[in-house]
């Protein structure tokens, strides 16, 4: 007998149906198993598919680096449930359009620490300028100053900023790059604008105009930049070098007190303007009234003539007797003695001749020899 008869009577064919029915019975529950697993798996995959967008955001998908929907529809915003497919399928972008950002300018500012600026100090002055580590900018009238701007921010345009500042590694926006973007622009507008203006402008004289300057500038070119975002809030602080300290002080002081001058002769210019103006009004005002009381008297004076012209032409003789009568009786009023001379038979005027004698002399006494 051989070996393999040998095997073959040793395992009968009822085992080796057991066997191979055991095994097909565990194929079939590993087969369930998976089944279930990739079920479960798609289950799993679907539901991490949905997302929300949060009230201070909006959201695009992009499928294979392309936006899903065209102009202001590919922007998803808070309030719905959305569902994507997987990276690297689909990528949803968060952008933070509501969150306000700020940038400070790198240049043009001497060098300091948080501690000391945080404790209100700067750091010793030196006997001069050290260009390697003090930041600055140079003005119009060729002086060097210490000026910084702080920029606050917004993202405007979210679909421009996404082509512009998304990274395809984490699936998020690159908030980095529009922050360092902007504060290259701010760095352009403290250094273009601090040209155009003189020193003296820029640290007393039109502050908020250098102010609102610099906040133009960096407008403009987040503009043509196409950044997509928009400035809120642009503050500039803007200092003379700590080498001069004292030598602008002693310039501020003579402003001072040349402002002082100028406004306490606007003062006196003012008051002696509005004094010989009351007195021009009050003396236009008299003439005024003597203006009024005269041309009342007048157009009074005119009525009366008028009223008494009918009179006068129907028989003047008489009433030129009737007016001296009237005019005598006022002239006479307060007369002791009157006396009347009527009017002689022919018409001609009666002769009065009066008397009239000094006051007599006084005899003079004759003095008596000594």
């Amino acid at each position: 007998m051989s070996d393999h008869d040998h095997h073959d009577h040793s395992h009968p064919p009822e085992m080796q149906d057991a066997g191979s029915q055991a095994l097909a019975e565990a194929l079939r529950s590993s087969f369930v198993i998976v089944k279930f697993a990739m079920v479960a798996l798609v289950f799993v995959i679907l539901g991490a598919g949905f997302f929300t967008v949060g009230p201070q955001e909006k959201a695009v998908i992009l499928r294979f680096g392309k936006p899903q929907g065209e102009g202001q529809k590919m922007l998803l915003s808070s309030g719905k449930l959305y569902w994507s497919f997987p990276y690297p399928i689909d990528e949803v972008v968060r952008i933070p359009i509501t969150e306000i950002q700020k940038v400070t300018s790198t240049i043009g500012w001497f060098l300091t620490t948080p501690e000391m600026e945080l404790a209100g100090t700067e750091p010793p002055a030196g006997p001069s300028l050290n260009p390697q580590i003090d930041g600055y900018v140079v003005t119009a009238d060729r002086n060097i100053i210490h000026t910084r701007a702080t920029v606050s921010y917004h993202i405007d345009d979210p679909r421009t900023a996404i082509f512009n500042f998304t990274s395809g590694t984490n699936h998020n926006f690159n908030l980095a790059g529009i922050s360092n973007a902007v504060q290259n622009a701010v760095n352009n507008a403290l250094i273009l604008t601090a040209a155009r203006f003189n020193v003296d402008d820029i640290l007393t004289r039109d502050i908020a105009g250098f102010q609102d300057a610099v906040s133009r500038r960096v407008s403009e070119l987040a503009e043509r930049e196409h950044l997509g975002v928009a400035i809120d809030q642009c503050q500039v602080q803007s200092v003379a070098p700590r080498q001069l300290k004292d030598v602008f002080a002693m310039v501020t002081t003579a402003r001072q007190n040349r402002d002082k001058l100028i406004n306490d002769a606007l003062s006196e210019e003012n008051r002696i303007l509005s004094q010989a103006g009351a007195q021009a009004a009050s003396i236009t005002n008299a003439a005024e009234s003597a203006r009024t009381r005269f041309v009342t008297a007048v157009v009074s004076d005119a009525g009366a003539f008028i009223k008494l012209l009918p009179r006068y032409e129907s028989n003047p003789n008489l009433f030129a007797q009737l007016e001296l009568s009237k005019a005598m009786a006022q002239v006479l009023t307060n007369v002791q003695d009157k006396i009347f001379l009527p009017q002689r038979a022919d018409g001609k005027p009666r002769e009065l001749r009066l008397m009239l004698n000094r006051e007599p002399p006084q005899q003079k006494t004759a003095t008596p020899n000594p």
